[in-house]
């Protein structure tokens, strides 16, 4: 990298780095003045109306008017924007929707206007920058960047130019940046996973390749593939400049094992980019917490994660969470989504500043006999059975068996296995150990014979795959729940059983 390039990195990420951490102790006065800033708007939007929303609202006048919100709650107000209406949740118009596509639920179209578009931008930046600074890695930029995401081609949803948001994304990169991207964008508009994969490689293979990012089961099987194609035995051979790996969408901790193996001396860095809006990045490489974003377009709200179950739907401001506490995240942004449930759980690990982790999504809990296990839980054993008895995994989910042809119920885990644990049996104990250490519920019901130990069942190389391309959501942002309180995904890998 230039002189001149390096120079200028290092002066942006000193400034940035000033910039963050002005922001991260003002949190507080930050989402006062985004509330503020919000109720002077929301009586202008079709939605404010629809509510009765009144000018200098207060955030009690506010939570009485403005109930939680699902998607389906706000679907009508969707259709209106595409029909090309403004000022329906947000003053003006949207320059696009985020297409999105649940694991439980049908395709979302997201409300992406050009502020909320810039935060979602200068929010990755800052977190590289960031890296850049606390690491002294400005060099970043003088080599390539991959992110293995969705397609940068664009589709109209009746009126409103729709994408990915990865891919909407991809046609704001700055000038300066975009000959340093991988792959083209030719490659990346391969709708055909596999097809866009080989296609990938072809353009990466021995490209002086410093930054990579995408959800862990997508990049392991790109890295896995790259190693074929090669016919060398490791990554460092193939791309000895890589040192950072960006990531983000799924709990990173169950793939760490394999990733540490594949990318020895390589940096992780998580995102949390939600199409909603970006909710945070890890200010530190060795700090496993999010710092929360509190001056990028969103007002938070919390929901206590047991009083939402049982239907009660209390929101407190950031001012009152406490750590340890499992919440529902509610958001506000500058794309018009007002009382948001945006699906996932949070718990926060750090105060001054606000730090989060991600601990699951609402509606993926298994609680076949009253135990509620969430995905933090089984997230959190595997993880701890792996760093003590080895092994590696590409891919996992667990749910209930409720009538087995003998024995007891019990929960069903299925593993695609990289590297299988040596002590099987012992690893498989230590999980079940794990997760009656963190849920009272689940431990009574093991320990008073209504439930057995959890069952692990390993399936093929591959499986996790078939699956996902059996339902069309095989590769990009497309992931595998963890965790379901159904037998949809189990009673199909089933099938592929070793």
């Amino acid at each position: 990298m230039g002189f001149l390039k390096l120079s200028i990195v290092k002066f942006l990420a000193k400034q940035n780095k000033k910039h963050v951490e002005r922001h991260s102790k003002n949190a507080l006065l930050n989402q006062k003045k985004i509330f503020q800033k919000h109720m002077g708007l929301l009586t202008q939007t079709e939605f404010g109306k629809s509510i009765g929303a009144k000018k200098n609202l207060t955030l009690g006048e506010f939570r009485e008017i403005s109930t939680i919100n699902s998607y389906e709650d706000v679907l009508p107000f969707i259709e209106r924007i595409a029909a090309g209406e403004e000022n329906v949740l947000w003053p003006g118009g949207v320059l696009y929707f985020a297409k999105t596509s649940g694991t439980t639920s049908g395709t979302k179209y997201i409300p992406l206007t050009k502020e909320m578009l810039n935060y979602q931008i200068s929010a990755s930046k800052e977190a590289l920058l960031l890296y850049a600074y606390n690491n002294k890695k400005y060099d970043l930029v003088g080599g390539k960047m991959m992110f293995l995401q969705g397609s940068p081609v664009l589709k109209k949803y009746k009126k409103i130019n729709t994408g990915r948001l990865s891919g909407i994304v991809a046609h704001h990169i700055p000038r300066f940046l975009k000959s340093n991207r991988l792959p083209t964008i030719k490659t990346n508009s391969i709708e055909n996973w596999e097809k866009k994969l080989l296609k990938i490689i072809d353009e990466t293979l021995f490209s002086d390749l410093r930054l990579i990012g995408g959800i862990p089961p997508w990049v392991i099987m790109y890295f896995q593939k790259v190693l074929g194609a090669s016919k060398l035995k490791s990554i460092p051979e193939i791309f000895p400049n890589l040192s950072l790996y960006v990531h983000g969408g799924v709990n990173f901790k169950p793939y760490k094992n394999t990733l540490n193996n594949l990318l020895p001396g390589v940096d992780f860095l998580e995102y949390y980019p939600a199409s909603e809006g970006f909710i945070g990045y890890q200010d530190n490489i060795n700090n496993d917490g999010l710092l929360l974003l509190t001056n990028h377009g969103v007002f938070y709200e919390f929901i206590e994660s047991e009083k939402f179950i049982s239907g009660n739907y209390e929101r407190i401001c950031l001012k009152d969470v406490v750590l340890g506490k499992n919440y529902v995240l509610i958001l506000n942004t500058c794309s018009g989504l007002w009382s948001y449930n945006i699906g996932d759980t949070v718990e926060f690990v750090s105060l001054n500043p606000y730090r989060i982790v991600v601990t699951g999504r609402v509606g993926h809990f298994i609680s076949a006999f009253g135990e509620h296990v969430i995905g933090k839980e089984v997230e959190g054993a595997l993880e701890s059975g792996l760093r003590l008895f080895g092994g590696e995994v590409s891919a996992f989910t667990v749910c209930p068996k409720i009538q087995p042809k003998k024995g007891l119920p019990h929960h069903e885990w299925f593993v695609e296995f990289i590297k299988k644990p040596e002590n099987f049996g012992g690893f498989c104990a230590h999980l079940d150990d794990c997760v009656r250490k963190q849920n009272i519920y689940y431990n009574d019901l093991v320990e008073n014979f209504i439930i057995k130990p959890l069952v692990i069942n390993c399936v093929k190389v591959g499986s996790f795959n078939n699956y996902m391309r059996s339902i069309g959501k095989l590769g990009g942002q497309n992931k595998c729940p963890s965790l379901s309180n159904d037998r949809k995904i189990g009673n199909y890998l089933n099938n592929y059983l070793e």
